[in-house]
């Protein structure tokens, strides 16, 4: 079974397990809560009807009244700040469903503009999160650099626990201002943060919807619409780099078989495999001869082998993919970690260099590459990466953007 059905199948086990286990607490934590809550709401329906002597129609008839009352608490809904509010509600998939649309055009047109806002609004955070990220690990490199520390890329560690702090500074500090401004706790401040920049949005808090905020508390209206919109930036930036790298295995999988099959057969028409050897007793250090299923010294093996090698190079330097998770080891990081035998023809002038006694004369007319062992660095071009015996890393080296 291919790796990508294997993956996708234990994430989907994973996931309904997760959720087993989710309702098993969730049920264990909640349900007695709630049958004590409804026990004493109907106690007080009761008390309720005796007082006020009210058949239990008339009792549902002011229920309904007082349910219909609740959205217009805040004052009108439906002016610019309001629609802007509930607007942002839509396109982010909060939707608090503190208002909603009651006629048949409002809601025609709500479908269609979250139709068209939410897959605008996915991509704009994506590429804001990615934009951050960047700056980030410049940020982090410039301050490794003036701190003096012997390495100073920026790893992968390094952005992940800056992304974490970011995000809980970001919650600490929505949570202080919304419990000066609503009167809640800072756990239930925080709780509100929480649900909304993670675009759960229960509705069991919502903001701005005290005493006509939105017409009447412009400066705090101001602050919560800038404050949602720049927080989901940040949760984004961090689910960017933590999250959405894993969901684009599958597609990198797919695109590395996808290189190695078209390396398979475009090596199976050029006359097989490439092998290139160095006689240990001779003084030069140029390959005595490359060799494999037929001789391929002349232009068309070298170039297959050419043209073989630049697949793979070109899948290592530039593969690319949704996930904006940044190569964290740069490339100068890569070059003297692992030797470079790409010919310079097959590479920019950049990334070829000279690895002294390990590689004196890495450059043949014919295409071949060779380390200075008895057995070739490269023993077969026709597998692809997983046949660079000497390189095994290379392939976790991958670069993607």
């Amino acid at each position: 079974m291919k790796r990508q059905n294997v993956r996708t199948l234990a994430l989907i086990v994973c996931t309904f397990t997760y959720l087993i286990v989710g309702a098993a607490i969730f049920g264990a934590l909640e349900s007695q809560k709630e049958t004590t809550h409804r026990t004493n709401l109907d106690l007080r329906k009761k008390e309720l009807l005796q007082t006020f002597n009210l058949s239990a129609e008339e009792f549902d008839e002011l229920e309904k009244v007082v349910l219909q009352l609740k959205p217009h608490k805040a004052g009108v809904q439906w002016r610019f700040t309001g629609s802007f509010y509930f607007a942002i509600t839509v396109i982010t998939t909060i939707g608090y469903g503190h208002a909603a649309p009651s006629t048949d055009r409002g809601k025609v047109f709500c479908m269609l503009y979250a139709l068209l806002g939410i897959p605008l609004t996915l991509v704009m955070f994506q590429s804001v999160g990615e934009r951050i990220n960047t700056f980030v690990r410049c940020l982090l490199h410039r301050l490794k650099k003036c701190l003096g520390l012997r390495r100073t890329e920026v790893s992968m560690v390094n952005m992940v626990t800056f992304g974490f702090i970011s995000c809980m500074s970001t919650l600490c500090v929505g949570a202080m201002a919304f419990s000066h401004f609503e009167g809640w706790s800072f756990y239930h401040a925080f709780y509100y943060c929480f649900i909304t920049l993670t675009t759960i949005g229960f509705g069991d808090y919502v903001a701005l919807q005290n005493e006509n905020a939105l017409q009447t508390e412009l400066e705090y209206v101001a602050f919560s619409f800038i404050y949602i919109l720049t927080g989901l930036a940040v949760i984004g930036a961090f689910l960017n780099l933590a999250v959405l790298r894993f969901m684009t295995m599958n597609a990198e999988d797919e695109k590395r078989d996808a290189e190695q099959r078209a390396l398979l057969a475009h090596n199976g028409q050029a006359g097989g495999h490439v092998h290139c050897s160095v006689d240990p007793a001779s003084s030069s250090s140029t390959p005595s001869g490359c060799g494999g299923g037929g001789v391929v010294g002349s232009n068309g093996g070298g170039g297959a082998a050419s043209r073989g090698l630049r697949n793979v190079y070109a899948e290592v330097l530039h593969f690319q993919s949704m996930c904006s998770c940044l190569w964290y080891k740069s490339r100068e990081k890569l070059q003297y970690s692992i030797p470079m035998i790409i010919p310079r023809d097959l590479s920019t002038s950049d990334t070829y260099m000279e690895q002294g006694e390990a590689f004196s004369n890495p450059l043949h007319s014919n295409g071949c590459v060779c380390g200075l062992q008895h057995h070739s660095g490269i023993s077969s071009v026709s597998t692809g990466l997983h046949s660079i015996n000497t390189y095994r890393r290379l392939s976790k080296r991958r670069s993607s953007i």
